[in-house]
């Protein structure tokens, strides 16, 4: 049965006609001479040519990544930062979901409450953040929110 995908990456590409690309050595299909595309550089350093029209479905120029790209990111276990935080050395990380059991709770509240349910509770997964306090210690903030600016900025990085 077929599924629904989506993917996160980031690659390099430089516009580049079919005849360069076959110069190359990169396979173009059906396309030939001044048929316009890309040569594409991805993370792991692989390189191929892709038609124009194919490219430009799948790609877009940016400075970083979209908020809903970051997220993406997330779910895939990477962490990602904003280039606009004023904070160095801070960034995200996605936290799953967890059974938490009663013995690794040092929080009395928490304990209480894990007690009553039968000495496991479910913990929703959520987004952390690594920062600094008011004092300019490190910190981490459990249950981080995105801002306004945060979703509709483009200046998103995995790091």
């Amino acid at each position: 049965m077929k599924k629904n995908y989506i993917g996160t990456k980031t690659v390099m590409a430089e516009p580049m006609t079919a005849s360069v690309a076959q110069g190359k050595g990169y396979r173009t299909g059906e396309h030939h001479g001044d048929a316009e595309g890309y040569e594409v550089e991805y993370e792991d350093g692989y390189r191929s040519w892709s038609p124009k029209d194919v490219f430009e479905k799948a790609y877009r120029e940016v400075a970083g990544l979209t908020f809903g790209q970051a997220l993406e990111a997330l779910k895939q276990g990477r962490k990602v930062s904003r280039k606009g935080w004023n904070g160095k050395g801070m960034f995200l990380w996605l936290k799953p979901a967890a059974v938490i059991k009663s013995e690794w709770c040092k929080d009395p509240e928490l304990k209480s409450l894990v007690d009553e349910n039968g000495g496991e509770i479910q913990a929703l997964g959520t987004i952390c953040m690594y920062t600094h306090d008011s004092t300019g210690r490190k910190a981490i903030l459990t249950g981080w929110l995105a801002s306004q600016s945060d979703m509709l900025c483009e200046d998103w990085e995995i790091l």
